[in-house]
């Protein structure tokens, strides 16, 4: 009688992270884009200030431009010029002020501004009714960025306010990656889109409308090739398809050891395979490989050759598990830092508050849970009561995840680290 192989030991969700990380390497490929057109994407090339900002001393407030010296014969002074913003003033008349607003250049010669609420006017003539100090209410030129610093490195993803922050250096494009091309599919007879009959044994498909709006809202560059029939040679003529023209492919279900699934024996036979049992709940089955693309014409590429034009030799291979709560799970844990390390990102790692449970889970499991629970209007922690992988509600009425250890049961008023969804989906 044969002895049974060992199961190799479930491997931790930080191990499996480093894993993918360190295959991931960063797309060839960079596209000059206008600033405006910019959002989402990742820079690759450093943003250096060609100029101070602001690029001259400005006003911080509405109110009067002095020379503190001046003030020292009185505090009545003649109103000698009126400076609003964008209009170039000139040098501040000895023992005057000068009327000035929020934002407009300071004249040479004045070394403090007075708030309109601390002076009193009469005529053409104002009284400074405080005593200023050098530098007050003033901006001085270079206080935000100064002329050569590096504003924006490269690896950045440019955010709303990075694209802000670009433009007020004046770049009217950036370089940036080109976008990262994902082919999804589905497998399983017993899917079917909405509007279409339920037939019986069927459900409908809602792990594809999920990924795609995860991967939409990473900025993928898509191809979509639906639901593939549970056939072999059906599915290695997809992957064979996708590989040709994708950085990744990326697909649900099909990859355990039963007779109709065939996503795992068809990544085996068009390239290379590993199947992981990862120590989290849920979503403990993942697959990470490469499929070979038709051109390098070589068994076990190992993806650091060339197809062709300076081209990888292989498209990366992830495949998820079915039930929608784990696929859900584990694309945000493992696939989103995964694109987001192929398209260049530096920071692919989501932060993580300390928040206190307002609930108790006296039951521990071996495994790395991520709970779905939502911050409550006193600040801590409500857990949804249901948290089985195949329960997608939990994921709408959910804000985040707790990133609970193995072996750790949960008690009301502990601090538990939380990962608000607003971190994984963006």
């Amino acid at each position: 009688m044969s002895t049974p192989t060992p199961r190799a030991p479930l491997l931790a969700t930080t191990d499996a992270l480093t894993i993918l990380l360190d295959a991931a390497r960063p797309i060839d490929g960079i596209e000059t884009l206008p600033t405006l057109d910019a959002l989402n994407r990742v820079l690759a090339a450093d943003v250096t200030s060609p100029l101070d900002v602001p690029p001259m001393h400005t006003s911080a407030m509405d109110g009067y431009a002095v020379r503190i010296a001046d003030l020292a014969h009185g505090s009545r002074l003649p109103v000698s010029q009126r400076i609003p913003a964008g209009h170039a003033p000139a040098p501040l008349a000895p023992n005057s002020a000068a009327r000035i607003f929020t934002g407009a250049t300071v004249p040479a010669g004045a070394d403090a501004v007075v708030m309109q609420e601390q002076t009193e006017v009469a005529g053409a003539e104002v009284t400074i009714v405080h005593r200023p100090q050098a530098g007050e209410w003033i901006t001085a030129q270079g206080a935000d960025i100064r002329a050569g610093s590096v504003i924006l490195p490269a690896g950045t993803r440019l955010t709303p306010q990075a694209l802000g922050l670009a433009a007020s250096v004046g770049c009217a494009q950036l370089e940036v990656r080109r976008r990262v091309k994902v082919a999804v599919f589905f497998t399983g007879d017993e899917l079917t889109m909405p509007g279409e009959p339920l037939k019986p044994g069927a459900i409908y498909n809602s792990n594809r409308f999920t990924l795609r709006g995860l991967l939409d809202k990473l900025g993928c560059d898509v191809t979509d090739y639906g639901i593939v029939a549970d056939q072999l040679d059906a599915t290695r003529a997809t992957l064979r398809e996708a590989a040709e023209a994708h950085d990744l492919i990326l697909t649900c279900g099909g990859v355990s050891v039963g007779e109709e699934d065939h996503v795992k024996p068809a990544v085996e036979a068009e390239g290379r395979l590993s199947m992981w049992q990862i120590a989290m709940k849920p979503g403990k089955p993942l697959a990470f490989g490469a499929v070979r693309r038709g051109a390098s014409g070589v068994d076990g590429a190992d993806g650091a050759g060339a197809a062709r034009g300076g081209e990888p030799a292989e498209a990366f291979f992830i495949g998820l598990p079915g039930n929608p709560v784990s696929s859900f799970v584990t694309f945000l844990l493992f696939v989103r830092p995964f694109v987001l390390r192929l398209a260049g990102a530096q920071a692919v790692a989501p932060r993580a508050l300390s928040l206190r449970a307002d609930f108790t889970q006296g039951k521990a499991d071996r495994r790395n849970e991520f709970l779905r629970a939502r911050v409550n209007a006193a600040g801590g922690l409500d857990l949804f009561a249901n948290q089985s992988s195949a329960v997608l509600t939990s994921t709408v009425w959910a804000d985040g995840l707790i990133d609970n250890p193995p072996n750790h049961a949960i008690s009301a008023g502990e601090t538990v680290r939380f990962i608000p969804f607003s971190e994984l989906l963006n």
